[in-house]
């Protein structure tokens, strides 16, 4: 079932569609039997009609009081690229060894202040000359290290500044605007699957100047040991959000501009769409 937090209450869809105004973000998400505790409550519910006025302009980022965290270098696609990024600083021996690793690159990437959801406006630095979205599968995790649901991010990312020096790669990532989150959260009882496709399409005044697609089942890790790491050391009351790398990377060539639309499609999931401001 998908789950849409808006500006005025949550829906949610299953087969029907049902509204609630009353409904606490942070306890609802950080329930471990999310899933059939919700069918429990909807069962109880009179489907609405016509959703489109509840989700015209008011959906929201699917996160609260969650922090939202990301992964590096899982898939063999963003290996290479971030190799020939930072060659000419000497780092390009780094992301062969991570993604090698036993031991997953994680950064924190945004508070749900800094993040933005479906139809929002994200952004690219002042000070960077090579920005891309990085489009990726993002786990909905509680407190107790249990993936309940899966939604969308878009990991926005400043190549030239992390390429400059990988310890950059904190300003690289993380600033007002670098975090989509959206449209909704899938809730599921089962692991997702490896076949799910990921896609992107970057729209440039009503062109298409870039587009690909991966499957979950390219990742070099499992979830599973992206979250055990996540969790290793920290304690999350609130649970998490984490995004899990990107196997779809754009040319060399390309950085984005202002204006330009970043559609970014998941089975089951839907689509996030966001403009560069």
């Amino acid at each position: 079932m998908k789950v849409f937090k808006t500006n005025q209450g949550v829906l949610i869809e299953n087969n029907h569609k049902f509204y609630l105004t009353d409904l606490d973000w942070d306890s609802f998400i950080t329930d471990d039997d999310i899933y059939t505790n919700t069918l429990t409550l909807i069962s109880k519910l009179d489907p609405i009609g016509n959703s489109e006025p509840l989700l015209n302009g008011s959906i929201m980022p699917p996160v609260g009081r969650q922090e939202i965290w990301a992964s590096g270098v899982t898939y063999y696609s963003s290996r290479e690229a971030r190799i020939e990024e930072s060659k000419d600083a000497g780092g390009g021996d780094f992301y062969d060894r991570v993604y090698n690793a036993e031991r997953p690159e994680l950064f924190f990437k945004s508070t749900a202040s800094r993040a933005v959801g479906h139809k929002q406006d994200v952004r690219i630095r002042k000070d960077s000359k090579w920005n891309v979205p990085e489009p990726e599968l993002t786990l909905v995790i509680t407190p107790n290290a249990k993936i309940i649901g899966y939604t969308i991010g878009n990991d926005m990312s400043s190549r030239d500044i992390e390429g400059e020096n990988p310890l950059y790669l904190p300003q690289a990532k993380s600033y007002d605007g670098a975090a989509a989150i959206g449209p909704c959260i899938w809730l599921t009882k089962e692991p997702i699957s490896m076949d799910t496709k990921i896609k992107i399409q970057i729209v440039r005044k009503g062109n298409t100047v870039f587009e690909g697609e991966t499957e979950v089942g390219q990742m070099k890790r499992k979830l599973t040991d992206l979250v055990h790491y996540l969790y290793r050391e920290m304690s999350f009351p609130y649970g998490s959000l984490l995004m899990t790398g990107t196997g779809v990377v754009p040319p060399d060539s390309f950085t984005l501009d202002h204006g330009d639309v970043i559609n970014i499609t998941v089975d089951s999931i839907g689509t996030l769409s966001n403009t560069v401001a």
